[in-house]
């Protein structure tokens, strides 16, 4: 499936800041199920953009605009190459588990194997997880384990924007009973990393065309991923209770939410600031040319206030719906 996808994202403050600072997670990952055709990032005001390569692979784009301004701009355009998943067996043999228990493998998935920021265990998951009988799930094997948590969360929590923020814990999801894609993932990524198998949170965009699915057209999407030695890293979306094929594009991984967030800065002034996002994710058939862009493998937030001396400091950052 070739994708084109369009990333809008505009900071607009009520009186001039001094100063922004904005760290960006929006190229698409180039392997795997999906190849990155082209990359194109534009930012207004002109700025010099540079980039590197984060502890998880991940491309990671970084500017600083120094000078007074109102309106911050950023648009990201990308086409994306997919092909659909493999086949998955419909069960492991229970010898999986052991296989998840070696020492080498808990060396190698250390980072997706422990609780992590909003990824983590709580009273509230705890009460989840038994008024669900998913504690049941951990005596069959790994992948259908890790289906029924797919599964339960689900039909156990429904979709609705508004209700959390982009750092929620998941404790205000599970008493809302509602959230949206960032919640969920977070909360399949706790319940997994509980029993053992490595779990981790992916940032990206998916391409919606049916009505069944329940995540947001019009902005950036995030699932999870697991590791099983015999299959390797396999997607699953528990907001629309489907396997990560084709219609999801990979930009970033992490522990959680923290690691991959789509953008993530700061501003300088003493002005409040409104951030707005539009995602577009459509099938093309023209492939564009090819552009330069870093090769690696592999509504809005603004946040709480900090004062440095005389400067007033604010945090910004765009949830995952």
């Amino acid at each position: 499936m070739l994708l084109d996808i369009r990333h809008l994202t505009e900071y607009h403050y009520a009186a001039p800041v001094r100063e922004s600072v904005i760290e960006l997670w929006v190229q698409p990952q180039n392997g795997g199920a999906q190849r990155l055709i082209s990359f194109e990032l534009e930012i207004e005001p002109s700025v010099q953009v540079f980039s590197y390569a984060d502890a998880f692979g991940n491309a990671v784009y970084h500017f600083d605009v120094p000078q007074p301004h109102d309106h911050l701009a950023i648009h990201a355009h990308s086409t994306v190459q997919t092909e659909p998943a493999d086949t998955l067996p419909n069960r492991l043999d229970l010898g999986e588990w052991d296989r998840l228990n070696s020492e080498f493998l808990r060396g190698d998935c250390f980072d997706y194997l422990h609780p992590y920021g909003f990824a983590a265990s709580t009273p509230a998951l705890e009460a989840f997880i038994q008024s669900h009988n998913l504690s049941q799930a951990r005596a069959d094997d790994p992948l259908s384990a890790v289906r029924m948590v797919c599964d339960t969360v689900y039909r156990a929590l429904a979709y609705q924007r508004g209700v959390t923020t982009a750092d929620s814990p998941i404790d205000l999801a599970l008493a809302a009973g509602r959230g949206v894609s960032q919640d969920f993932a977070h909360i399949m990524i706790a319940i997994c990393r509980s029993w053992g198998v490595p779990a981790r949170y992916v940032s990206g965009y998916l391409f919606t065309d049916r009505t069944e699915d329940r995540s947001d057209p019009d902005s950036t999407h995030a699932w999870v991923e697991v590791f099983l030695p015999s299959l390797r890293w396999v997607g699953f979306d528990p907001t629309n209770n489907v396997r990560a094929g084709d219609r999801h594009v990979v930009v970033a991984v992490g522990r959680d939410f923290g690691d991959a967030p789509p953008a993530r800065g700061v501003y300088k002034g003493d002005a409040d600031s409104v951030l707005s996002v539009t995602v577009s994710v459509r099938q093309t058939r023209h492939v564009a040319t090819e552009t330069d862009f870093m090769r690696t493998s592999r509504p809005a937030f603004s946040g709480p206030v900090r004062r440095r001396g005389t400067e007033i400091i604010s945090r910004q950052m765009q949830q995952q719906q």
